[in-house]
This record gives C-alpha cells, sequence and structure tokens, in this order.
C-alpha cells in the first residue's frame, strides 16, 4: 500500500525529534517543566529536578540553556550535535546564533565557522563572522566589511576587530572614513561624525572646515569649493550629505543653490542621480513651485520608482490624462503590471477617449484580488477574481498532525504559559515545512481556533489564496452582535480587526493602541464615557468583547462624522478625524479613487484599499465564497464628491 503524502512529507520533519526520546515519557509533568524552564534561565541548576522532566517533549529547551551556558567553552562538536538533534525546532537557530555571538566574542574564530552555516543573521554576528572569515576569505570579508563599515550609525563592538584589521591593512582608508562621516552628518549622528572625523589627517581639513561651516548655515553651500579632500576625494559624498539635508530642511532653497552650483561639479553619476532623485522626490511631496518642468527634465535617468509614483498622483491630482498615461509607461514593467497602475492607464485611456485600450487595461487590473483589481470588475461589470483555493483534511490527517513533534511543542509551550515560544515553534515549522505539511498545519490551527497563529501561518507559508485560512470568521458573533447595536456594517469591523491586529486579542503597536481594533487608551476612555461604562484601562481594553464594542462605537462615530462614507471613515480610523477633515477641505476630488490617491500619508492610503478589499473577502467568504451581490463601493461612495461637503457639521 502506498504511504499516504502526509506520511511521506513529514517524516524529515519528525526524525531529528523522535531519535532518543521516550514517547511514554511525554506525559511527564508539565508543571515541573514550568519550574524547571525558569530555573534554566536562571542558570540555577541545583533546582531542576532533572528525573521529573526526563524524556518531557520540552526537555530541548534546558538542553538549550545548559548547552548555551557553556559556550564559549563547549566543544563546536557538542553544538552541531544539538543543532542536528532539534533540526525541526527554532532551538537549533537560536544555538547556531548563541555560539556564533560566544565564539566571536572569545575569539575562537575556529569554532565559529565550524558552527556557522553561512552569513548569520544580526550585525554583530555578521561582524564576528566576516572576521573569522579574512584568513579563509579574505576578498569576501573585505567587502562585507566594507558594507557594515558603510552606515551612518554607531555599530556594535563586535564589529571593532574587524573595522581595526581592516583599517590597519589599508581596506578601510580615509575616503572611506570620511565617507561614513558623512553618512552620520545625514543622520545627525554627531558624536560619530565627530570621531569620524578626528581619524582624519591635515589633507582634509578644508573638506572637515567646508563641513562644519554647512552644518552651521546649509545657505553657505552654495559658495563651497568644488573640490574637497585629496584629489577632490571628498567632493561627491560631502555634496550628496550636504544636499539631502539642505533639502529636507529648505526644498526651495535647496532646488535653488542646486540650479547654480549642479552644473560646476564634477560628480558621478550615481551621486548626482543620489541628489537629483532626493530633490525631485521633496519637491513632488511638497509641491514646490516652479519644480515640475525641472522634475520632468530629471526623471527619466532617475530610475526611482518613488518619485515616478508622485508624479503621476500629481498629474491625478490635476487630472492631466495624457501625464497620467505618459509617466505610467516610463515605470519599469515590474511597477507598471500592478492593478494600481493598470487601472490609472485604464482610467486615463478611457477619459482621453480610447476605450478599446481602457477595456483592455480594466481586463489586466481586473484579475488582481485587491482593491483596484475588483474597482476594474465594478468598471466592467464583471465578478471579482476571488481565485480562492480550497483545502480539505480530514480527521484522520488531523490527529496525524496533532501527533508531530512541533505541534505537541507548541501545545505543551502553551500550557506552561509560554506564548512567545509556543509561536516560535509553530511560525519554524511552517517556514520550513512543504505546501502540503504547511497546509496541514494551517488546517490544525483553524480548528483549534488559533485565529492569530492562523494568519501567521499563511503568511508565513506565503499561502496567498487561501482566503477561508487567511481571513478567518474570528468573533464573527461580536462581530455581527456589535455590528447590529452599532448599525456598522460587520463585515467592515472584521476588515479593520484584520488589518490591525491579525486577530492578536493583546496586540500593542509602537505608538500604544491595544487589543484586535487597536484602540488608543485615551480613544477607549472617551468612548466608556460615552456609553456610560467604566473606564477599561489600559488592560481591560484588551479584552476582545470589549474591544470590539468600543470599536465599533468609535468607527460608528466616524461614520456619522462622514455621511456613512466607508472611505473617509476607514481613513480616519487609521490617521484620526482631524488630517481627514483637513485632506476633504484642500482637496475636491470628484470621485473616489482620485480621493484615495490624494490621501497624502502612504500608510493611510494602504490601510484604506486594504480594509475596503478584505471587506469584500470577508462578505463573499460569507456567501460561501461567491462574490455575487457583493460591491467594493456603494453607489452613494461611487458617486459623491470628496471634498468639505462630505463632513457633517459639527
Amino acid at each position: 500500500m502506498q504511504a499516504s503524502p502526509f506520511r511521506l512529507t513529514f517524516r524529515s520533519l519528525c526524525a531529528a525529534v523522535l531519535i532518543g526520546l521516550p514517547t511514554a515519557s511525554w506525559a511527564t509533568s508539565d508543571a515541573a517543566m514550568r519550574e524547571a524552564l525558569e530555573a534554566a534561565r536562571q542558570q540555577q541548576w541545583q533546582q531542576i529536578d532533572n528525573r521529573a522532566i526526563e524524556g518531557h517533549i520540552l526537555s530541548g529547551y534546558i538542553d538549550y540553556h545548559r548547552l548555551r551556558n557553556q559556550l564559549p567553552n563547549a566543544d563546536p562538536s557538542q553544538v552541531l550535535q544539538f543543532i542536528e538533534r532539534h533540526a525541526d525546532s527554532p532551538l537549533s537557530e537560536w544555538m547556531r546564533g548563541q555560539a556564533i555571538a560566544k565564539y566571536g566574542y572569545a575569539g575562537r574564530f575556529g569554532d565559529l565557522l565550524a558552527v556557522a552555516d553561512g552569513v548569520p543573521a544580526g550585525t554583530a554576528r555578521q561582524c564576528y563572522y566576516y572576521t573569522a572569515l579574512l584568513d579563509r576569505a579574505p576578498t569576501e570579508a573585505r567587502e562585507a566589511g566594507l558594507e557594515l563599515w558603510r552606515v551612518g550609525s554607531s555599530q556594535p563592538d563586535a564589529c571593532d576587530p574587524l573595522f581595526n584589521r581592516l583599517r590597519a591593512e589599508g581596506t578601510i582608508d580615509a575616503t572611506a572614513i570620511w565617507e561614513r562621516k558623512m553618512l552620520a552628518w545625514q543622520a545627525g549622528e554627531e558624536r560619530l561624525s565627530s570621531y569620524l572625523g578626528g581619524l582624519l589627517s591635515g589633507q582634509w581639513q578644508t573638506a572637515l572646515n567646508t563641513a562644519e561651516t554647512v552644518k552651521n548655515s546649509s545657505s553657505a553651500l552654495a559658495s563651497a569649493p568644488t573640490c574637497l579632500g585629496p584629489e577632490c576625494a571628498a567632493t561627491g559624498a560631502f555634496y550628496k550629505a550636504a544636499m539631502q539635508r539642505y533639502t529636507r530642511e529648505n526644498t526651495p532653497a535647496a532646488y535653488s543653490a542646486w540650479q547654480a552650483i549642479g552644473p560646476r561639479l564634477n560628480l558621478t553619476h550615481s551621486d548626482r542621480q543620489a541628489i537629483e532623485e532626493e530633490l525631485a522626490f521633496y519637491a513632488l511631496v511638497r509641491s514646490v513651485p516652479g519644480t515640475l518642468s525641472w522634475v520632468d527634465s530629471v526623471l527619466p535617468s532617475l530610475n526611482s520608482e518613488r518619485v515616478l509614483e508622485l508624479r503621476v498622483r500629481d498629474a491625478l491630482a490635476k487630472k492631466q490624462w495624457t501625464d497620467v498615461v505618459h509617466w505610467i509607461t516610463e515605470m519599469p514593467n515590474s511597477q507598471q503590471e500592478s492593478s494600481r497602475w493598470q487601472y490609472w492607464l485604464a482610467r486615463a485611456n478611457e477619459q482621453l477617449g480610447n476605450r478599446e485600450a481602457a477595456l483592455a487595461r480594466y481586463q489586466q487590473a481586473a484579475t488582481d484580488r485587491s482593491f483596484y483589481g475588483f474597482a476594474a470588475a465594478e468598471k466592467l461589470n464583471q465578478p471579482y477574481q476571488l481565485n480562492l483555493e480550497r483545502n480539505h483534511f480530514d480527521e484522520a490527517t488531523r490527529a496525524q498532525t496533532a501527533r508531530l513533534p512541533a505541534v505537541q511543542r507548541t501545545e505543551a509551550l502553551l500550557r506552561i504559559g509560554e506564548d512567545g515560544l509556543a509561536n516560535s515553534e509553530w511560525l519554524y515549522a511552517a517556514q520550513n515545512a512543504t505546501p502540503y505539511q504547511a497546509r496541514a498545519l494551517a488546517d490544525y490551527a483553524a480548528h483549534q481556533q488559533w485565529h492569530a497563529r492562523l494568519v501567521q501561518t499563511t503568511i508565513a507559508a506565503e499561502m496567498w489564496d487561501a482566503l477561508d485560512w487567511r481571513f478567518p470568521a474570528a468573533y464573527r458573533d461580536s462581530f455581527l452582535h456589535w455590528g447590529r447595536i452599532t448599525g456598522v456594517d460587520p463585515y467592515l469591523l472584521m476588515a479593520i480587526t484584520r488589518r490591525e491586529s491579525a486577530y492578536n486579542p493583546v496586540a500593542l503597536s509602537p505608538a500604544g493602541a491595544r487589543g484586535l481594533m487597536q484602540l488608543m487608551p485615551g480613544t477607549a476612555s472617551q468612548v466608556s464615557r460615552q456609553l456610560g461604562i467604566n473606564d477599561p484601562g489600559p488592560y481591560g481594553v484588551l479584552e476582545p468583547e470589549l474591544n470590539i464594542r468600543l470599536g465599533s462605537t468609535y468607527l460608528r462615530d466616524k461614520l456619522e462624522r462622514y455621511r456613512g462614507n466607508r472611505l473617509a471613515a476607514t481613513a480616519a480610523y487609521n490617521a484620526g478625524p482631524g488630517r481627514v477633515d483637513q485632506w476633504l477641505g484642500n482637496n475636491s476630488m470628484e470621485s473616489f479613487d482620485l480621493f484615495v490617491e490624494s490621501i497624502p500619508f502612504r500608510e493611510t492610503r494602504d490601510y484604506v484599499q486594504a480594509v475596503l478589499s478584505y471587506r469584500v473577502i470577508f462578505e463573499s467568504l460569507a456567501n460561501g465564497g461567491n462574490s455575487e451581490g457583493v460591491s467594493l463601493l456603494s453607489e452613494s461612495e461611487q458617486a459623491v464628491r470628496y471634498d468639505r461637503a462630505l463632513l457633517v457639521s459639527r
């Protein structure tokens, strides 16, 4: 009888851990393991009851801390044996990284190379790795060392031995020191810039003095020497740094200065291109008067996707449809073939009366599952292309998945309160799995209702068409309930939550937003007072049901503010209503798509598009994967003018 695909593909995943582990002992007390793991982290080995944890599915975690504690004195063979034994676990790569760091710090470079498996992650470990490689592969090590050197911020102390050797042999010469000083100057790293200046000889004094003068007054750039440093070696890096600073500080003045000094400077093509790319970008972002013809003259030579995008958006804002077509066709194929730019090529051709060209571009855009893909499908009166992938696993296969060591370790870690380690175990398995294995894991996560872990599984394994798993009906009853109470489309609530937290109920953003719908504590307090309930505080707001209730109410208020318009309300949910009020006041866009492109923040533009397209997917999935009757936008949202009139008087 032929073995099932599941058994064949999972053999390698199981083998490394099954060797030498008595399965009967997996039932050993989780409580003992919890205590042992905490003791191991504190290196309190005498408090570990080895008999109580012998054979436990998580015993490798104790072995990890024990071997880590023995580094750098442990023999590389011990490290390699550990890595092989735990090949299906993130423990293997963690141990490799720890060994590289410890061996590198101790100067045991032979041992480091014995355990390394290519270039490690992390700057400190890379510096140790290339220091070790200097004697074995000097060319590779020197090139990599120079790349690590050429940054505008301080590097870890681990890089000092590498940089010292490269300086001693002349690989890092005075020009390289100057170039890094300029990068530090650009980045505002004054201490590093000053330190690097101290490493230069008197031959560089004029360059140092000029940089200091321009640092104190950017306008002095107009009278700076055109040749700086020995044989003009400082010129290119200086003008790149100085012009970047000037451009960001005062773009109109920087533009005027560049018109005066640019023609007489002897710069490499790459240096000139870098200066003009930055200047063109900020000239468009800040709508600097009198610069557009110059931008158009240099743009074809800049090889800059971001400036091309800005130029098209400028033409869209002015409804200059011929320019829209021209600048999109100037984009590289990889950029212009996206559904976004195919849609706008179609819109522009439609406005110019080129019906056949417009239809062809709409057809191309409509093949994509995205905001502009759906918008193009509506233009054509065609169903949305969801490209939905269906997967089916039976209970027998699910039971096999449950017996996998990676799954058992994940569940054991969850039982002892180690959610972070559990996520690492799970995602390591998904990232290193075959497509079939990854889908079996996703199916298991779905049946366990591990909503956040399920979404992360689809990302780790790049299962972009597995929409049932990428957009699970998590907290569905709560969304339906609070959507009904507040009058807010529940699919819109689901879409916002999916974009905000990917269903992680304890998600915390760098800005302080919390929970499923990522509410700021101040917003949660304000909405709670509005509802007449107690302030939940920073931790109470993490409770899923309350978070959804507060988020639904807050979104309802935004919808009421913008006459039910979901585009404006969604933008306000991300960027704040004050900014959206300002955008509507400053612009008058006759259509939804022009409004979206007029949003000045990339994050908010992307957010609005994602949320509205996610909403389509959620509603379609609720209809069994059928998008018939589902609309990206309402008739009102498509017909209304996006200006101050959209804002309800307050």
